[in-house]
């Protein structure tokens, strides 16, 4: 037998195989909200815990106009726009938003600005909660036990932290400063170019997880206990790799990771160990100019059996001067969308012989 007949014998049993083991049940993406026309394009994501009111932020990749924030009720109907008011500078390039946990203070990362805002759900009117830090590209935020408030910095590779109550943060870890170098795992190394973005500390916060967008990885920083109980950041290191674009996530209570892949268009689950145990959704192009599925997902949030998630739809070309695959299609988007799909950990769907 040629060495080319067995080279082909051999692709032919390696598709066999992976025919035979099934593929990914990626479940149901449902359109949750459309935003209302002209809308920005929706980024951040979070839930109001007392009346299940979902805000999405709008992100404006030039930064100019008027700060907006869109509130949908639990069933999906727009209920209103937040137009934020009261800061200079400020920007429409607004990226993560949560309540805080204590003060249910409305928080919302000003990416253009550099800064993090204390919003009022109501008037819109705001103040600055953490202030500027040039070039950093703030980007996501999230808490500790302790009401302690952290933000990712997606230029400079940084997690910065500071109290329930705000003020100038500190630098809560970063990339180690070493000789010789070591592996970057909090700064930028890829496409597109943003580094630390979605972050959470698992159940019992002895490591916060933080994507990396440019490098498609999720990056492990371990942390202990310190002076009043609060987490103290200890080395990063690259906890799982090849999640495509890996954006926004949150940690469910079995430490299980849920990523926004956004360069592929799906939900990827990572276990304790950074194994896939889930892949969700997909993008099933457009319709009427809005997306079908999911279509450059940015952000997620739980609440209950679903998880809701941002559909970005951001066309990469006029921002960082390079497309993705998707780049075109997010071009014809005219009305954007707000996805969800079942919180379930789905598996792989086999074949009827198995």
């Amino acid at each position: 037998m040629s060495s080319v007949s067995r080279i082909t014998l051999f692709l032919l049993a390696s598709f066999l195989v992976a025919f035979n083991a099934g593929a990914w049940d990626r479940g149901k993406v449902e359109r949750f909200a459309t935003l209302p026309p002209g809308a920005l394009n929706p980024e951040g994501i979070a839930v109001e815990p007392r009346s299940g009111d979902v805000y999405v932020t709008g992100f404006n990749p030039a930064g100019t106009g008027p700060a907006q924030i869109y509130v949908f009720d639990e069933d999906g109907r727009f209920q209103r726009t937040i137009r934020v008011s009261g800061v200079t500078p400020s920007s429409s390039a607004l990226l993560g938003l949560d309540f805080h946990p204590t003060t249910h203070r409305l928080l919302v990362i000003d990416f253009g600005a550099g800064n993090v805002l204390d919003v009022n759900p109501h008037s819109g009117v705001a103040s600055v909660f953490m202030p500027a830090t040039a070039g950093d590209g703030l980007n996501a935020l999230t808490f500790d036990h302790l009401g302690n408030v952290y933000v990712s910095a997606s230029f400079t590779g940084r997690v910065y932290r500071t109290g329930p109550s705000g003020g100038t943060p500190i630098v809560w870890a970063e990339d180690p400063q070493l000789t010789p170098p070591v592996p970057q795992t909090l700064k930028p190394n890829g496409f597109p170019p943003f580094g630390a973005n979605g972050l959470q500390f698992n159940s019992d916060e002895s490591a916060l997880f933080v994507a990396n967008t440019a490098n498609d990885t999720i990056v492990r920083i371990p942390s202990k206990a310190g002076v009043g109980g609060a987490p103290v950041a200890e080395t990063p290191e690259v906890f799982t790799n090849s999640i495509n674009g890996a954006d926004g996530l949150f940690v469910d209570r079995h430490d299980n990771v849920w990523v926004c892949a956004n360069q592929s268009d799906e939900i990827v689950v990572v276990d304790k160990t950074g194994k896939a145990i889930s892949k969700l959704g997909d993008f099933d192009g457009l319709k009427d100019g809005k997306p079908v599925g999911l279509l450059f997902p940015a952000s997620l949030v739980r609440r209950g059996d679903w998880i809701y998630i941002t559909n970005l739809s951001l066309d990469l070309r006029p921002v960082v001067g390079q497309q993705s695959i998707v780049s075109q299609y997010a071009a014809d988007v005219k009305r954007h969308t707000i996805a969800r799909i079942r919180a379930r950990v789905l598996g792989f769907k086999h074949g009827d012989d198995d």
